[in-house]
Formats: C-alpha cells, structure tokens, sequence
C-alpha cells in the first residue's frame, strides 16, 4: 500500500543557474576515465595494462576483495593511462575513445523469465552491479545479501538539481525492464517515491510491480536516505539497495538490448554558466568535462564540481564527471578577501543569505542568489545550537550522534542510528554547522568503523 509523506524540516537553498529544459548532444570526449575513488572502500584490481585496446562493455578492473563486482569500458578505446597517487594508489584509469564503437554483446533477455542468481550473475559479469548501492555504509551493494527493499528516489531536491521527469521522458520501456530485474533481487518490494509537490513523468508514474509513494517538503525530502528513513526503515543486520533513476534505465537497456550503454544525460548548473549554456547535456559516464563547459564559463575564478553544491566533488575545468552524477555546477570561487565593513562580517548583508536569519535576506527566501565557496570563518568550538535538528528530517540526535562518531563510541553510534544513514543525510547539517566542522567526512569515518568494527 502507497504511503504519503510531508516533512516540516528541511532547507531549500535557492541558487542562480538553474538548466533550461532542453536537451543536446555534448562533443564526443577524446577521453573518459573510471575513477575508484567514485567507490567508497574500493581497492581496484586492474586487468588490463596501458596500450591494450578495450571494447565498449569490457572489463577494466575488479574489487581486489569481491572478485565478482566488475567495472567495465564505457567507451571503446585504448587504456591511454594509469594514474597513480601516493603509494601507487589508482586515482584514475584514462581511456583514449576510438573513432568507431565496438561493444561486448550478449542475448538479450528478459528479466522476468529468469531467476534471481541468472540476473545477479549477468549484473555481475557486465558492470552493472556497481549501480546497486545499499544501506547501511552507502556502499556498492554486497552481491551476497538479500535487500529487505529496494528504493528509487524519483526526484533530486538538492540544490539546482536536474530534473528526472524530463531526463526520463520517453524512456518508459527501459525503465520497466531494468525495474523487472531489480524486483528478482529482493523478496520484498521495489519502492519508488515521487515528489507529493507535483505530477510525475508517466515512466514513474506507470510503472508495475512497485510500490509508489509520495513525499513532500524541503530537501532532503528528495535523498533515498530520507525516503528510507519514513517509508522502510532499517534495523541492524538489515540492507535496502538504492539506485538513480538514470542507472535503472542503463541496467534495463543492457536486459533488452544485450549492450552495455554509458550514455548519460547531465545537466550543466551554476550562476557562473553562460545562461544560454545552461541545459541538459548527452554524454558518456566518465566524460572529459571540457567537451561541456568549454567555452560557457562567465570566468575563470569558479570552483567546478561534479554533483550538486551539497555533496558534489570539485575538479578540475578538464576533469573528469563521476561515476554516480547527473548534475554538473559551477560556482564562484571563494578566495576573493572581502572588506569587513562592506562585504565582510559587519555588513548591512542586503546582498547576502544565512539559513540562521543574520541578514535582512530572510524576508526574501524565494529569491535565487549568486552564493560562493567561502565558508566565512574558521573552524571552531562543537557547540549545541539546535540548527542541524531543524534541517534533519530524521528521527536522529545530530549532534549526539557527529559527538559519538569523534570519540569512537560505537554502541552509541548504533544506538543513535547509524546505520541509517549516509553523508549525503547530513549535507544539510554541515551546511548550517557554525562551528565548520566537516560533518560529511565525520560521518564517512563513523561508517568506516561501523563496517570493520560490526558488519
């Protein structure tokens, strides 16, 4: 049975550069690369060397500790390098794409009429299982353990997030697919969850064999994490698997078509985008960023990341898209010094926004503002404020919990809600914390030790 949701905390951040809806084709990139770092605890197992050719679909590297997850080509080309960082530690695997396209080809199959180890095993063997991430650890999906549930968040509330109704649009019969061999995975059911402000494309609202539910409110309203949290929530020793609506389609058109399609629809965000340039991009998983934004920078002094202003990575202008994102955004650069009567901390602050009502800006939360990089003061003293708890959604202690992971305490961390939770959950709580403290990374170290410590 459908359930409906309406949160009352939460916090929309309203920025400038919000993607038109239209859709183009990106320049075909020269390189892309899979970056392990894309993957959380991953250590890689390369099996190919630099100069080898490879195939669109072929393998590339393996989990050196679960032989089974394989990563594969998204483009047909040739290993052009392997970059390594300190102590030979893979940073990433750059592959030169050829002029023509030649992909691995299997039978076409439709998933409902084989069974669940045949689609687990098919997943496995062409790259597709490292789309399946699970809770707890928000991690790649163990291939060994049974979801209770599998969730699908419809939609994006994050910052200048793009919009799935329209990257999906027409996709109806793929997404079914890959649905199909999703519901083989868990003996309980496939969760999708709409946003309750408005109508949803009918590639959602049509599907079968789900269980569609409705949640509405501020962000984080739209992280599989929230939706998790209301809906089907988990006690240790149980997992949910997760996945992004795009990555659904992937999996369904490999079901159907026997080929491994890295195509992916990004939309390029941020007031420091051209705003003729800010639209929906077709390109490749693992693109060269520059065959984006090339030419559609305002300036130079930006802070590009891959992902959404929250829980995006910054690179660099050539760098490379992640493998998880749909979203690129562009900011302005926070290194620019601000004179303190002026711009700085004793400003009138009519062109500035606080989530903490500091500035006459509050009386206009609608407005889209140009908001930079710059965290305005230093890091300093963990002080109760009661802010993270307005923004958290959760039936969780904020404070308490971020207290306990930093002195190690793990029955409290579990009896606090740990396994709940992912950093993407506690974006907000970082970006209202007065004290700066990098509460995504805290949360991160948290399930590092929840993972060795008791899974």
């Amino acid at each position: 049975m459908s359930k409906a949701v309406r949160l009352k905390k939460g916090l929309d951040i309203k920025l400038l550069g919000e993607a038109d809806q239209v859709k183009v084709e990106a320049k075909q990139p020269t390189m892309v690369a899979l970056k392990p770092s894309d993957f959380h605890g991953l250590i890689p197992k390369v099996i190919l060397k630099e100069g080898e050719k490879v195939k669109r679909g072929e393998v590339v590297f393996y989990d050196k500790y679960n032989k089974d997850v394989k990563f594969v080509s998204p483009v047909t080309g040739t290993i052009s390098e392997i970059l390594r960082g300190e102590k030979r530690r893979i940073l990433e695997i750059r592959i030169s794409v050829a002029a023509t396209d030649e992909a691995v080809q299997v039978n076409p199959v439709d998933p409902s009429s084989i069974s669940r180890e045949e689609v687990k095993s098919t997943m496995l063997a062409n790259g597709l299982w490292p789309f399946v991430k699970q809770r707890p650890l928000d991690k790649i999906a163990d291939p060994s353990v049974t979801p209770k549930s599998i969730f699908i968040s419809a939609f994006d509330s994050a910052p200048l997030a793009p919009d799935y109704d329209f990257i999906l649009h027409g996709q109806d019969q793929f997404f079914q697919h890959g649905l199909n061999a999703l519901a083989k995975l868990t003996d309980g059911k496939v969760n999708i969850t709409l946003n309750g402000k408005g109508a949803s494309d009918e590639c959602f609202q049509n599907a079968k064999n789900v269980e569609i539910n409705k949640i509405s409110g501020k962000h984080p309203a739209g992280n599989v994490g929230t939706q998790i949290h209301h809906f089907d929530p988990i006690d240790k020793g149980e997992f949910v698997f997760t996945l992004n609506p795009q990555d659904v389609v992937t999996i369904g058109k490999f079901f159907a078509e026997g080929q491994f399609d890295a195509s992916r629809i990004v939309a390029l965000t941020g007031s420091e985008v051209e705003a003729s340039a800010r639209k929906y991009y077709k390109t490749i998983i693992g693109a060269r960023l520059d065959t984006i934004i090339d030419g559609s920078l305002t300036n130079d002094n930006v802070r590009v990341v891959s992902g959404n202003a929250l829980t995006g990575k910054a690179v660099e202008k050539d760098g490379f898209l992640g493998f998880y994102d749909a979203h690129i955004t562009v900011l302005p650069e926070g290194n620019e010094h601000k004179f303190f009567l002026t711009e700085g901390w004793l400003a009138p602050g009519f062109d500035k926004y606080s989530s903490h009502r500091l500035f006459p800006t509050w009386l206009t939360p609608n407005k889209k503002r140009r908001l930079d990089t710059n965290l305005n003061g230093e890091q300093r003293g963990f002080v109760v404020t009661g802010e993270m708890e307005k923004v958290l959604p959760f039936d969780i202690l904020p404070m308490q919990l971020i207290k306990a992971i930093m002195v190690n305490d793990i029955d409290a961390m579990e009896q606090l809600g740990i396994y709940e939770i992912a950093p993407e959950d506690f974006a907000l709580c970082e970006y209202v914390c007065t004290s700066k403290i990098a509460i995504q990374e805290k949360i991160r170290e948290g399930l590092d030790v929840i993972e060795e410590e008791c899974m």
